[in-house]
């Protein structure tokens, strides 16, 4: 049996799901609703709705936009088994298609995505994202065409011919982070996963063994091919690993070493002006996520981990407004920006071990150093945030809207809802 038929099996009869998976997947819901309201202004939302202006739109292009608008300021959650910013492209995908679905029905298939997103991911194995495949747009839109297949009533066969058509639609390359391309990247995972399980449908299809075969994905695309498993009655990756939400409005690559930041300002108070430098140790993958020194946009800001440390260092916080064209413009200080200085892990260490912290060390004018180190960031299983974090951050993201302190009560009841037309408005 090849590795999407194995998938598509599961995917078509999954086991039951508890209630602990089917909570932690509303909190990630409600997140990727906020981001998406939150990102509707951004540039390259906007772009991509002047380029596809139709009216009345398809259900590819309102997944392609509220994906992009998920995506937009990079405030989206992370996860680590599909090497992506796995619900950005899964719950616009699945709401695209889900007029006639109800809450219930919304969270069964939210579920069976991410876990095919694992799934692919295990098979391919991180050195896909390590030789520069952005796995948002590769792995995310293979495995949401899985969950999108579902929700229409697919059987197994047509969510393995979905499966197939979706690794001919997987691209995405991590060189474009921090350009108003990045975004789009969830967006059009988001569509071509609409579009994979909507071709499928009329029985076109391709080989189900597109993933390890001669000249397939994992041949081209870098991977190291590895046969998963697939939970029975053991727990979901949502309970085993789950998704991280963000803190903060910019790249993941950072957090670990804002979150230090936050640690040490938990302990005593830090003045940028007490500061001689700043280094931190992070990962190659991370590291090469951050290329921007001094950056010139808000984009470029959100992939600078010498921008994000200092604007943490100064306001003790990040917040969205920090990641405006005015805001970068007047607060990114050359030589402050010059004292922060990032490494990456060897090789050779990393292949030593997977799981290596990420270490920030700040060193005083008076001849002081401090060390810390950070194997998560926050919203991991382990250190999530807390019902308060959740809401605050969701209102944040909808304070425009009216009544958001009422459709985020709504929200959190979505599996009694039956109707989903409410979640219009927090759509593009």
């Amino acid at each position: 049996m090849t590795l999407i038929e194995s998938l598509a099996q599961w995917c078509a009869n999954p086991p039951p799901f508890t209630l602990r998976a089917r909570e932690l997947a509303i909190d990630a819901i409600i997140d990727t609703l906020g981001c998406m309201v939150a990102g509707r202004s951004d540039f390259s939302t906007q772009a991509v709705q002047q380029a596809w202006p139709q009216i009345p739109r398809s259900q590819a292009l309102d997944a392609l936009f509220n994906a992009t608008a998920a995506h937009a300021i990079d405030f989206d959650d992370n996860f680590a088994p599909g090497m992506s910013h796995a619900s950005a492209v899964l719950v616009p995908a699945l709401l695209a298609v889900a007029q006639n679905s109800d809450g219930a029905s919304l969270i069964h298939a939210y579920l069976i995505g991410l876990q095919a997103q694992a799934y692919i991911g295990e098979a391919i194995g991180y050195q896909h994202y390590t030789a520069g495949w952005h796995g948002t747009s590769t792995v995310g839109c293979i495995g949401s065409a899985a969950g999108v297949a579902a929700l229409l009533g697919q059987d197994a066969a047509g969510i393995a011919r979905t499966l197939s058509i979706a690794v001919s639609l997987a691209s995405g390359v991590k060189g474009q982070f921090g350009t108003p391309l990045k975004p789009f990247h969830a967006g059009m995972a988001a569509r071509n996963a609409v579009e994979a399980a909507t071709l499928a449908q009329t029985g076109m299809q391709g080989r189900l063994d597109i993933l390890e075969c001669a000249q397939g994905f994992a041949e081209l695309y870098a991977g190291l091919l590895s046969q998963p498993s697939l939970p029975g009655a053991e727990q979901h990756v949502i309970e085993q690993i789950g998704v991280m939400p963000k803190k903060y409005p910019c790249c993941g690559s950072t957090h670990r070493i804002l979150d230090a930041i936050a640690d040490i300002q938990q302990q005593q108070t830090l003045k940028i002006d007490d500061i001689e430098s700043v280094h931190c140790q992070v990962g190659i993958a991370n590291w090469r996520n951050l290329t921007y020194h001094q950056p010139q946009d808000e984009m470029q800001a959100r992939f600078s981990m010498q921008y994000c440390v200092a604007m943490m260092l100064r306001n003790g916080t990040l917040s969205v407004q920090d990641f405006t064209a005015a805001s970068v413009k007047q607060q990114a200080d050359v030589q402050l920006l010059a004292m922060i200085t990032l490494a990456p892990w060897t090789a050779e260490q990393e292949a030593e071990d997977r799981n290596l912290p990420h270490i920030l060390t700040l060193r005083f004018r008076n001849g002081q150093e401090i060390v810390h180190a950070r194997l998560r960031a926050r919203g991991a299983l382990d250190e999530p945030f807390s019902t308060d974090d959740r809401q605050a951050k969701f209102l944040d993201c909808c304070a425009a809207l009216p009544q958001a302190e009422l459709l985020y009560q709504r929200l959190k009841e979505l599996a009694q809802q039956a109707d989903l037309t409410f979640i219009r408005q927090l759509m593009f």
